[in-house]
């Protein structure tokens, strides 16, 4: 199972850094809302670390098993495979469209996952943490199909509050049982599921209660709604089912279990295990199959998980809980299994809601804006540039055309393209090239020491997942350097040829926050970012983007139970190449003599009637 390069994490030589970023269901095209949680935050995080010279490795796929799949196949009248197959493929070219820079963007339906999958089961399972019992299951009673405990909505029978999960209270935080809500009704079709009695392997979450207590404790630098929520978490846990009556997903491998086809493990057991067979598989196709344990076995690589904020309490309890009892850091005991002792999270980033109009994004109720729809339209920056000025990173957000528009049109193209496309065409214009500055006044110097300063800041702000103080800090930069231009009046100094000196300082001073700016604005802007690097006179790749790969599933591995992957399906991957750019989170000095082209606009304006209609795939209701 090899990939014609070899992955480029293993190329840097700074730090190891895992990014784990939240898995999409295959069940539908993505919505803005989803990646503005999961998918541009997380990749903004991995470029700024790929710039300061760490090795990271970014992971990620498509969540291909449990009920919300089978749903949506019986609605589109094909077979669950058919459907998330080409969902898949949806999703590979709607995240590498919007250059998300996976290390490997994988799936939940290959051998590698089944195999990682039913390992970390059976180290929990022989260290005594999944515990079996009889429990009351809620099936539908017109298909006789379980229903998961998040299709299963009522009044919380804690806090009276309408609208909690079977899982949980969103509003309470308490974690729930589907058959404790009042008033329950599926959210599929509205009925009133039945509860039976079932059968079911749980994970022994109270027995794991003071290890998981312990290390959320030393978690200080979280953001704080986050924290909250995952200590909260504690006060009521209990066992969690950690398999499922359901014929679609992987077999429980325990004997009696995994060749009956109607008990599969749940869905959220095997999805967040995904973060480990991912990286286990991106290690095999990059030709050094022990690669992951650098990220994984080192309790010096920090590892950071990237989701919204409905997905906390299974990446800061199930997850980690999982890891605990699979070394026999619970209350039970245990050994360590053929994986190893494995890091638990070092942060949790979630992310709030981005809602449209006050409403949750939700394809099924149509208030919804596809990823693949924006792309086509807009290109990928502007989306990036407003999930992170303007996105739910601390609270739910409302995404709204007219906040869109003048975000583009007053910060992109009449901030920042304004400040590259006048700089550099007035040097092109005087000098044709980058010209020689003279002596620098203290305006010159105080703009550019601004520059500087502002990579130590905005850099911490981005070390410690602040993506809209960094960004807002740049944009500042930005704002001060069209000051500075204002206030120097090149195109006066153009006039006159005894000013030709100070014109040239001045432009060489602007070229240079134009450049220290750009390199910032890198990890937010990459395309764009490329763009002013050609604009700069520079050449070569500066800002790597990812690519899609066909690749098969291949290799051998050791499974146990009905309905597996066939060996040999085919199937798209994200990867790339992202050691080889020129991207540096640094001053990159502008060089005299440096030819220079009339550049082209770098941002387009939007029509301000689009902030009042929409577009016509997305109008304004």
């Amino acid at each position: 199972m090899t990939s014609p390069d070899s992955a480029s994490s293993s190329a840097a030589t700074g730090q190891n850094i895992l990014v784990c970023v939240a898995w999409p269901y295959a069940n539908g095209p993505r919505h803005i809302g989803h990646v503005a949680g999961f998918g541009v935050p997380s990749d903004v995080f991995a470029r700024y670390q790929r710039m300061r010279g760490n090795n990271v490795l970014m992971v990620s796929g498509t969540d291909e098993h449990g009920t919300p799949l089978l749903v949506q196949a019986d609605k589109e009248g094909v077979t669950v495979k058919e459907l998330a197959d080409r969902y898949n493929r949806q999703i590979v070219e709607d995240l590498a469209g919007l250059g998300l820079s996976y290390d490997l963007f994988t799936r939940t339906t290959t051998r590698n996952h089944y195999a990682v999958v039913q390992e970390l089961f059976r180290g929990l399972y022989a260290n005594g943490y999944m515990i079996k019992e009889t429990t009351k299951g809620a099936i539908s009673p017109s298909t006789g199909r379980t229903l998961p405990d998040r299709y299963i909505e009522g009044t919380c029978p804690i806090c009276g509050a309408d609208g909690a999960r079977g899982d949980q209270c969103d509003t309470c935080g308490n974690q729930l049982d589907p058959a404790d809500l009042i008033n329950p009704v599926s959210k599929i079709n509205g009925e009133t599921p039945e509860f039976v009695d079932t059968e079911h392997f749980l994970l022994d979450l109270p027995a794991l209660h003071d290890a998981l207590k312990a290390w959320l404790e030393t978690r200080h630098d979280w953001r704080p709604n986050v924290l909250k929520f995952s200590l909260n978490l504690l006060e009521d846990m209990r066992p969690r089912a950690m398999t499922r009556d359901i014929d679609w997903g992987i077999p429980v491998p325990v004997e009696g279990w995994s060749e009956n086809p109607a008990k599969k493990l749940y869905v959220w057991f095997d999805a967040v295990v995904g973060y480990l067979s991912a990286s286990i598989e991106w290690a095999a196709r990059s030709g050094n199959p022990d690669a992951w344990k650098e990220f994984w076995q080192d309790p010096d690589a920090p590892g950071y998980y990237f989701m919204g904020k409905d997905n906390i309490t299974f990446h800061s309890q199930i997850w980690p809980g999982e890891l605990l009892g699979y070394a026999g850091k619970g209350a039970k005991g245990g050994d360590v299994h053929a994986l190893g002792e494995l890091n638990l999270p070092t942060e949790v980033v979630s992310s709030e809601f981005l809602t449209m109009s006050g409403s949750k994004f939700s394809s099924s109720k149509g208030v919804v804006i596809y990823v693949k729809d924006f792309l086509k339209e807009f290109g990928p920056d502007p989306l990036r540039y407003f999930i992170a000025v303007a996105g739910p990173e601390n609270n739910d957000t409302d995404f709204t055309w007219d906040e869109f528009v003048r975000r583009v049109n007053n910060e992109l193209a009449n901030g920042w393209g304004n400040l590259v496309n006048r700089t550099v065409s007035m040097a092109h214009k005087n000098f044709g090239q980058v010209p020689a500055p003279a002596q620098l006044t203290e305006s010159d110097q105080a703009i550019l020491d601004l520059a500087e300063r502002t990579f130590d800041s905005a850099g911490e702000a981005l070390n410690r997942a602040r993506f809209k103080n960094a960004i807002t800090q740049v944009m500042h930069v930005v704002g001060e350097a069209n000051a500075y231009i204002a206030e120097q009046e090149p195109w006066k100094l153009a006039k006159e040829d005894s000013s030709r000196e100070r014109l040239a300082t001045v432009l060489w001073t602007a070229l240079q926050v134009v450049s220290d700016c750009n390199a910032m604005l890198t990890p937010f802007l990459p395309h764009t970012a490329q763009n002013v690097h050609e604009t700069l006179g520079r050449s070569g790749r500066w800002a790597a983007m990812p690519r899609v790969e066909e690749v098969v599933d291949d290799a051998d591995y050791d499974l146990v139970g009905v309905g597996l992957p066939e060996r040999g399906q085919t199937y798209p991957i994200i990867t790339g190449d992202y050691a080889g750019q020129q991207a540096v989170w640094a001053r990159v000095d502008v060089v005299p003599g440096t030819a220079l082209a009339k550049p082209r606009p770098l941002v387009a304006k939007l029509d301000p009637e689009l902030g009042e209609t929409g577009p016509a795939w997305a109008a304004v209701k």
